[in-house]
């Protein structure tokens, strides 16, 4: 069974196609994603896989104690000490992942003091506080890319709710919703954010939360005009006359015309959450110091100007992550377009 898509629907993805730039950066973030996906795989202080007397052991999966390899104390075994490593490899053998550290790892055996130079043990080095900065960017696209996903997806329904519901009734409900938004958008979201963070253990559902209650807003107006425009179209009317229910002419009828328009800023709101989020770190209001950030290793590049290497390796990944998100957005932005969809 093949799924068969529609003329208008294929047009809009062979525009899209036809913009390089675009589709060359859906790429390059299908393949960062995918690559996040499987950090620990990739970045980890545990190995993928033990051998030790004939049996196999998976680190990365369970937690096994020094006494499983020989060892004398009853404790999770640190697979990157040597003497851990000497006691597998008498009777065995380890399958490391490519960088053999984690975003929460330090390395307490480095030759110089942190933050330490990029070398063989740490390709772009480490921080002030030894943690590999690999690891720390590998394991950050990835909390990034998941919390800006997921602010984006549920802002953009509860927005185009508000402003399917703003556009199709109208009247009084437009007007109290409108006062509503203008007081809304009025509180500064930084100062709230200061407060509750006094008040409560910063969390990833907190920060969430807080942000999704400002953030909706951003769709409510292109929904709310398109649903404005299209509620007195002729076939709304036969509708409304056949006694179709209000819901359904909304989000059969007029809602697919208002998803044009979302659909062409959902990247820019992605972009958006993901620079916001960066931002919280960096100032110390965001994620807990417990999950990596990019933001983060932006304030410890302002901490150690001397270390270039952390400063540089922080502005190109945000850099890179932020373009890609902006050409997908022009390119979904101009194949939606319907001036060249004709």
């Amino acid at each position: 069974m093949t799924l068969k898509l529609s003329p208008s629907l294929q047009r809009k993805i062979n525009n899209f196609k036809k913009n390089k730039r675009a589709l060359i950066s859906l790429k390059i973030f299908i393949g960062l994603l995918f690559l996040c996906s499987f950090a620990e795989f990739l970045s980890n202080d545990s190995p993928l896989l033990v051998g030790y007397k004939n049996k196999l052991y998976f680190p990365i999966f369970k937690t096994y104690s020094e006494t499983d390899f020989g060892g004398d104390f009853d404790i999770p075994a640190e697979y990157n000490d040597p003497y851990i490593e000497e006691l597998i490899k008498e009777d065995g053998w380890i399958l490391k992942p490519i960088n053999k550290y984690s975003y929460d790892t330090i390395d307490y055996n480095l030759d110089e003091p942190a933050p330490a130079k990029p070398s063989k043990e740490h390709w772009l080095g480490t921080d002030d506080q030894g943690h590999d900065v690999i690891a720390i960017i590998l394991y950050g696209i990835r909390i990034s890319i998941i919390f800006g996903i997921s602010l984006t997806f549920c802002s953009s329904i509860i927005g185009i709710i508000i402003g399917a519901l703003q556009g199709y009734f109208g009247g009084i409900l437009d007007i109290i919703v409108q006062r509503i938004l203008e007081l809304w958008g009025s509180i500064p979201m930084l100062f709230l954010l200061i407060i509750l963070n006094s008040i409560f253990t910063p969390s990833f559902k907190l920060l969430f939360f807080i942000l999704l209650a400002f953030s909706w807003m951003g769709l409510v107006g292109v929904t709310r005009i398109e649903f404005l425009r299209v509620r007195n179209f002729e076939y709304v009317k036969a509708a409304r006359a056949l006694g179709v229910k209000d819901w359904k002419i909304m989000f059969k009828h007029i809602l697919p015309n208002a998803l044009v328009s979302a659909f062409s800023m959902l990247p820019f709101i992605l972009c958006g959450s993901v620079s916001i989020l960066t931002s919280l770190d960096f100032l110390g209001f965001g994620l807990p110091p417990s999950y990596p950030s990019l933001g983060r290793l932006l304030n410890q590049a302002k901490g150690n100007l001397h270390a270039w290497w952390i400063g540089l390796s922080a502005f190109l990944i945000l850099a890179i992550l932020l373009s890609i998100l902006i050409f997908i957005g022009e390119g979904v932005r101009d194949a939606f377009d319907s001036r060249k969809n004709k």
